[in-house]
C-alpha cells in the first residue's frame, strides 16, 4: 500500500503495546436543507463520494432545517460516538458560528466543528471545473479576456465574516480564471447579482458568467443563474474536488485537536 492510498483496515490497527486505535470519529456533512429535491439528492451523492474516497470511515448527514435527517437527530443515533461536524457551507455565517455549534453543544457525544468549506484552493477548482462544463472556454485570446468577467454568485449573510470569505474565494476564483470576478449575493448583502452584473458592464466586460457557490441546487442558485447574460454554472455538488475538501476539512479538525491536546 503506498503512502497515498487510504487504509481500509486503520480502525483495527494495534499500537505497539496491543493496544487496539481507537476508532476515528465519525464525519457528520451538516447540510443546510432545501425545499427542492434535487437537494437532497445532491447532498447524498456527495456523501457517496465521500465515503468511496475513505473507506471505513463512518459518514453520517445531518441538516440544519427543512430536510431530514435533522442535525440533533443525527447526533442523537451517534450516542457516545465521537463525531467532526463539517459544514457544507461556503464561508462563516450565521449558521457556522450559532446554530451548529448549539445544536453540537447539546450532544451526547464529544463532538468538534470544522471550519466551512471556503475559502480554499479546492473550492475554486470546484467553481472552475462547473464554469467548464457550463461552456466556459479552455483558451481565451486577450481581446476575449479584456471582455470577460465573473460573478461568483452567493447565498449572502448579515455576518462581515462571510462576505470577507466569499471575496477571498473570488479571489482565488479570479487567479485560475485571469479575469476579474465579483462576489454578488442573492440575500442579506450586496450587490446582487443583477447589480454585479450590470457594474461589469460599465466596464466594458459584456461577457459575463455566474458561478454558482452554492453546494446544492435551491432557489438562490436557480434565481442567481437567471441573472446570467452569457453562461451560468451549475452548483458545486457531487464533485471529487468537493468530496477531498471535506475530509481535508475533517483532517485538519483532528489535527488541530491532537495538536492542542499536545
Amino acid at each position: 500500500m503506498t503512502a497515498s492510498t487510504p487504509s481500509r483496515t486503520s480502525s483495527r490497527l494495534v499500537s505497539p503495546l496491543g493496544r487496539r486505535r481507537p476508532a476515528a470519529p465519525a464525519l457528520v456533512l451538516v447540510a443546510h436543507g432545501s425545499r427542492d429535491p434535487r437537494a437532497l439528492t445532491t447532498v447524498r451523492a456527495l456523501m457517496a463520494r465521500v465515503r468511496a474516497l475513505r473507506p471505513g470511515l463512518p459518514v453520517r448527514l445531518g441538516h440544519i432545517e427543512l430536510n431530514e435527517p435533522l442535525l440533533p437527530d443525527t447526533l442523537a443515533a451517534l450516542g457516545d460516538t465521537p463525531a467532526v461536524l463539517v459544514p457544507l457551507l461556503l464561508g462563516r455565517g450565521y449558521h457556522v458560528k450559532q446554530d451548529i455549534p448549539e445544536m453540537a453543544a447539546a450532544a451526547s457525544a464529544d463532538t468538534r466543528t470544522a471550519p466551512p468549506l471556503g475559502p480554499h484552493p479546492l473550492l475554486a477548482e470546484a467553481l472552475h471545473t462547473r464554469l467548464l462544463e457550463a461552456g466556459w472556454p479552455t483558451a481565451m485570446d486577450d481581446t476575449a479576456r479584456r471582455s470577460t468577467a465573473v460573478v461568483l454568485a452567493a447565498a449572502g449573510s448579515r455576518d462581515p465574516d462571510s462576505a470577507t470569505d466569499t471575496r477571498r474565494t473570488a479571489r482565488l476564483l479570479s487567479a485560475r480564471l485571469n479575469v476579474p470576478v465579483i462576489p454578488a449575493y442573492a440575500s442579506a448583502a450586496t450587490p446582487t447579482v443583477p447589480t454585479a452584473v450590470r457594474a461589469l458592464a460599465a466596464r466594458g466586460r459584456h461577457r459575463v458568467a455566474v458561478a454558482s457557490c452554492f453546494t446544492a441546487p435551491g432557489r438562490f442558485a436557480t434565481q442567481c443563474a437567471q441573472a446570467a447574460p452569457w453562461i451560468a454554472s451549475a452548483p458545486l455538488g457531487a464533485q471529487d474536488a468537493m468530496a477531498h475538501l471535506v475530509l481535508h476539512r475533517y483532517d485538519e479538525s483532528l489535527s488541530t485537536r491532537a495538536t492542542e491536546a499536545a
